[in-house]
């Protein structure tokens, strides 16, 4: 998109976003043409939130420095962690709404640059304009991360903020802002990789047990078995966020591609000779800090990792995951009369025979409820069990041909997708824990990252192709 046309787009949204409950507008404003700027008055705040104000004001206050700017933030800080929830809240509005950019400024700026298209003055006029949509807003949570902690304390204001968005759509903008600045300090290029093992400081390994959110660390025993001699785990850190994981990944060092976590888990298996591993499985992603929803850099540690599992070990030629299908079980509940509609006489009849229908009345085929009523004992059909093979084409289809508007209906899938990987192969059984059942019947699958073919992937999917190996494709349910 050209530069005029982005700063056209933000300044349009900007200036167009002023019908709160305190926006007020002249008859004189109101007769003026829809591209014409209303200004938008804010009353002043409770007499007991004034004081607060002034405190944030008195943050971004031009006249102080850098320093003193990032004291008051520490001291209001430490006010603000022993209000109470709804005070908190009251907080959240003063920075959202009273430290907005200068309207008028944006407004002649606008002006400015649109008479300026075309001339020699129109880059001057854009620098004008880029500088006007800089709020006070962003000048106040800069200081906050000015201080020692600082960091820590706008990572879990965010993290607070986030649940109420949906049912306050005036913190948006102090979210938006958050999540920008973020973007820029939390960059890959500013992140350091580590390794975690079983010699790091314990109260960094306990790190693991608290954040691990795919597979749950049951006890120091399975901790230490996924820190074993045969395995690795990675994560990134920040300097401001010192002993503090914003994400870590684990990999099992092997000689297949994984087909179930449970020999994974297991604490009593041999660790793996890793001199002779040919294969690095990823079984486990784990974000940490619900305050950075949003800032990506999961694909970037996968790619760091695999540089650094390639550097020491050589015969390593094989990079996939080992992945849960979180949104399976519901979307394939919500969509079975679907699928089950593509099915033909032959493979009903087959599913029928299955089910026990044998002797019955076959003249009423089964129904999709019929197989969901049984899928409970999913995990006691056979290899050659029709019921297994329907769930696994319909697991394919689900990640192979769902989608929620352009992008891969699982959010698993579109994470790994999305980093150039492709749906490799689908496991039957592969973790039969209540979790597993509980979001898809205890199906898993691999992702994997070909080196040489992560380009090509992922211009497929922005082309809307999900990419998925021979095999996956062959149980996708089409439409007749």
């Amino acid at each position: 998109m050209r530069a005029g046309a982005w700063l056209q787009s933000s300044v349009n949204r900007l200036l167009g976003n002023t019908s709160t409950p305190s926006a007020k507008v002249t008859t004189a404003q109101e007769s003026k043409p829809a591209s014409t700027f209303v200004h938008r008055v804010l009353p002043p705040p409770a007499r007991s939130l004034r004081k607060p104000l002034l405190q944030l004001q008195s943050i971004v206050d031009t006249k102080v420095s850098e320093v003193e700017g990032g004291r008051r933030a520490e001291s209001f800080s430490l006010w603000y962690a022993g209000l109470d929830q709804a005070h908190k809240e009251e907080i959240w509005m003063l920075m959202s709404e009273y430290f907005g950019p200068d309207v008028t400024e944006v407004s002649g700026a606008r002006q400015a640059y649109e008479d300026s298209l075309g001339t020699a003055d129109e880059g001057t006029a854009e620098i004008r304009l880029r500088r006007s949509l800089i709020s006070p807003r962003t000048r106040l949570l800069q200081r906050f991360a000015a201080y020692s902690g600082g960091m820590r304390f706008l990572v879990d204001l965010r993290a607070q903020i986030l649940p109420h968005l949906k049912t306050n759509k005036r913190l948006v903008a102090l979210d938006a802002e958050l999540e920008q600045l973020f973007s820029t300090w939390f960059d890959v290029a500013f992140l350091e990789l580590r390794r975690l093992s079983w010699d790091s400081p314990a109260s960094l390994v306990e790190k693991l047990i608290q954040y691990e959110a795919v597979h749950d660390i049951r006890s120091w025993g399975d901790l230490k078995n996924r820190l074993d001699s045969d395995r690795r785990c990675y994560g990134f850190f920040h300097p401001s966020l010192p002993n503090e994981p914003l994400i870590f990944v684990e990999v099992a060092l092997l000689n297949d591609i994984a087909d179930s976590i449970t020999p994974l888990l297991d604490e009593a298996a041999a660790p793996q000779d890793i001199k002779k591993s040919t294969v690095a499985i990823f079984y486990s992603i784990s974000n940490t800090q619900t305050g950075l929803k949003g800032v990506s850099f999961g694909d970037s540690l996968i790619k760091r990792v695999v540089q650094v599992l390639k550097d020491e070990f050589i015969r390593l030629r094989v990079f996939a995951t080992l992945s849960p299908i979180p949104g399976f079980r519901a979307w394939a509940s919500k969509n079975i009369e679907e699928l089950w509609s593509h099915l033909d006489s032959k493979e009903l009849l087959a599913l029928g025979r299955a089910m026990g229908r044998e002797g019955k009345d076959t003249k009423e085929p089964p129904s999709a409820q019929d197989f969901l009523a049984i899928s409970e004992h999913a995990l006691s059909w056979d290899e050659k069990s029709p019921l297994r093979n329907f769930m696994i084409r319909c697991a394919a289809t689900y990640l192979g041909a769902s989608k929620v508007g352009s992008n891969p209906a699982d959010a698993v899938a579109r994470f790994h997708l999305s980093n150039g990987a492709r749906i490799e192969r689908l496991n039957w059984g592969a973790d039969p824990s209540a979790k597993g059942m509980r979001q898809s019947w205890g199906l898993m699958v691999n992702y994997l990252y070909d080196l040489k073919r992560l380009d090509k992937h992922r211009t497929a999917l922005n082309k809307g192709s999900i990419p998925a190996s021979p095999e996956v494709e062959s149980l996708i349910i089409k439409s007749k």
